[in-house]
């Protein structure tokens, strides 16, 4: 059995208060997105452009930016690149 995420020493969990606002947005995401390869050189997606991705839509409803993270991930995949790992992007407003 192979365990993710234990260790031995666990360091303890700091708890972080943060203020929000209405229209707030948050995104909660794996690793699949931004490690995909893909685009016109096969390389990573990665985060630093899936941020500004997010940045540049988040004024658009939820729908939409769904909509916009999909198309987006299908692009980047073409027709050459196939899916390596799972993917989920959750994003709400408050």
């Amino acid at each position: 059995m192979m365990l993710v995420g234990v260790y031995e020493v666990m360091e303890p969990f700091k708890n972080n208060i943060i203020d929000i606002q209405q229209g707030d947005a948050f995104y909660i995401f794996s690793d699949g997105y931004c490690d995909q390869f893909g685009g016109p050189q096969g390389k990573k997606f990665k985060s630093k452009a899936f941020k500004e991705l997010l940045q540049s839509i988040h004024d658009k409803s939820m729908k939409e930016q769904g909509e916009i993270v999909e198309k987006v991930r299908l692009d980047w995949l073409g027709t050459e690149y196939t899916q390596i790992d799972d993917v989920c992007v959750i994003g709400f407003r408050i």
